[in-house]
């Protein structure tokens, strides 16, 4: 029940209302009985500060940050994380001494969580796309310790700084997305990653493959394609790749492990239910 005493949680963005955040956070909150509920807030770029500001003066204890905010929200916090440094993005916001806000990135745990248990070390991986997503990413595979990632992209710029920034770290390369190379890459490696939003419900193009199908024409069926969207699920890409053989993943234990490291984040390192959020969602799937 919501009382007067009730704190709350947030995600900040621009759009929210396509999330199931709030389902699968409001499930773990009830079953471990916390005082607290979980919403959506829609927010525009030019009322960022001061809706950051106003909430950290009501009952909030935390937030979740998405698109297009992960960025902006660093001049906002007053202590950043190790990991949000690196990888340059804010997913999570918790209230700590002096209304002061410290900020963390769980999207690298979320990611690497449904690979955890796949062979991958020494592996090459390709990621599509370079925005702020493919960050994420590339630390998650770092963290896995595989060999050479390739980063593929339509923007030369954008391609240009995210490999600078991991410049120190095992071989990183970029393609232009119409390079003739990969088409090699595609069939020789071992892990494609979609970042790029391609396909999702809240686009114009979710029946279209990243990059154009002839681009995917040439994938093997020992190739694990992960793509980061979670609805719909299957995409059209998973669709597809499945018909050659590949084994597929999508981005539904990804959206529940980033949001369960939240949670447990906010609480103080309480043990959030993985299964409970999974089934919260399955009604939304």
């Amino acid at each position: 029940m919501i009382t007067s005493k009730t704190s709350f949680l947030a995600l900040i963005g621009n759009p929210v209302s396509h999330s199931l955040s709030p389902v699968m956070q409001n499930a773990a909150i009830q079953y471990l009985g916390l005082d607290l509920i979980y919403m959506a807030i829609p927010c525009k770029d030019k009322d960022l500060k001061i809706v950051i500001d106003s909430l950290k003066r009501m009952n909030c204890k935390g937030l979740n940050i998405t698109i297009p905010f992960k960025k902006k929200v660093f001049d906002l916090c007053s202590e950043i994380s190790p990991v949000a440094k690196k990888v340059k993005a804010i997913n999570t916001l918790k209230l700590i001494d002096d209304n002061k806000w410290s900020g963390t990135n769980t999207d690298i745990d979320g990611f690497i969580y449904p690979l955890k248990k796949i062979k991958l070390l020494k592996k090459n991986a390709i990621v599509l796309g370079s925005g702020g997503a493919a960050r994420s990413v590339i630390q998650g595979l770092l963290d896995l310790k595989l060999s050479k990632i390739t980063i593929i992209s339509r923007n030369q710029n954008s391609l240009n700084e995210l490999i600078s920034n991991f410049n120190n770290d095992i071989k990183i390369e970029g393609l232009l997305n119409t390079s003739i190379e990969t088409t090699d890459l595609i069939q020789k490696t071992d892990l494609i990653v979609n970042t790029t939003p391609v396909g999702m419900n809240n686009t114009n193009n979710n029946d279209e493959l990243p990059f154009g199908q002839n681009f995917w024409n040439p994938i093997k069926s020992n190739t694990i394609v992960y793509d980061l969207i979670y609805n719909p699920t299957p995409t059209s890409l998973l669709k597809f790749c499945d018909k050659k053989g590949c084994m597929i993943i999508d981005g539904t234990q990804m959206l529940i492990a980033q949001g369960a490291k939240s949670l447990s984040f906010w609480t103080n390192g309480l043990e959030v239910p993985f299964e409970v959020m999974n089934d919260a969602l399955k009604k939304y799937l």
